[in-house]
């Protein structure tokens, strides 16, 4: 490709000349989208060169093994954050929660479900801990999040918890308290089945709206329950078995009657 270039005669008038392309050195080039790319003056050069990680390491930092060696050095809240970034991030994020034992913590985050065959599997880890760690201002504590954690004595529930699911606290065998906030307003089945050392629950200044099936069955030595007037929805078989809760002339499995009881006491 040649570019015309003006130039003046000696008697005065322009005329053209032909010059071919990438003639002299303060020429410009037009490029593909015909732009003239004017070069650097001379002394004066200009590095176009984009320095970048190799490839090999950009790959890395992208693997489950990469993921899986850098969350071990990280804050437990900033661990809460990658876990929402994306799917890969959650994955190690979560399985290193669902160890959780560390110095006799169990760590529980909001959304902390996990299904009855995965509580199984970490019963003996669960036995290890003796204190509950909640995290990021959950509001939910999930479905069996605290399910066989024999030792776990004192659990205080965090204002902003509004509700308790499924056989959450089912088998801590150890708990003889456990404290519930304003903001609850459900708890779920079997959530604390079987706590065999429980003996007062107070949960009269909540808002608990809904108290599910067998939540406190089996409680042997549970001898108080407060229930407030905003409860709506009764399981059955709430306080089954719980001899020294409710007296032989009640049916302990007429969840109407043993509330009715319960709130008579109250009234005295």
């Amino acid at each position: 490709m040649s570019k015309s270039v003006a130039s003046e005669s000696k008697d005065g008038h322009e005329t053209l000349e032909m010059s071919e392309r990438g003639g002299g050195e303060d020429e410009g080039e037009e490029n593909e989208e015909g732009i003239l790319d004017v070069p650097p003056a001379s002394g004066s050069p200009i590095s176009t060169t984009v320095s970048t990680a190799p490839a090999a390491t950009n790959q890395f930092m992208h693997t489950h093994g990469f993921r899986r060696h850098f969350i071990e050095f990280v804050h437990v809240q900033t661990l809460m954050v990658l876990r929402v970034t994306t799917k890969g991030w959650k994955a190690v994020a979560e399985a290193l929660i669902d160890e959780g034992v560390k110095s006799g913590e169990l760590m529980v985050h909001d959304g902390n479900d996990a299904s009855y065959d995965a509580a199984d599997a970490r019963q003996q880890r669960c036995k290890l801990a003796t204190r509950v760690v909640f995290l990021l201002n959950i509001t939910k504590v999930g479905d069996y999040a605290c399910m066989y954690a024999a030792n776990l004595v004192v659990v205080d529930i965090l204002e902003g918890v509004q509700s308790i699911g499924r056989s959450t606290f089912e088998r801590c065998k150890s708990s003889t308290t456990v404290s519930f906030l304003t903001m609850l307003t459900s708890i779920g089945s079997s959530a604390f089945r079987e706590c065999t050392s429980l003996e007062n629950v107070d949960i009269l200044h909540t808002n608990l709206q809904e108290l599910c099936n067998y939540a406190f069955e089996r409680c042997k030595e549970l001898k108080s329950i407060t229930i407030p007037d905003s409860l709506q929805t009764l399981g059955y078989t709430i306080v089954y078995e719980c001899a020294k809760l409710v007296p032989s002339n009640i049916y302990d499995a007429e969840t109407k009657a043993v509330v009715a009881h319960l709130r008579s006491l109250q009234n005295n």
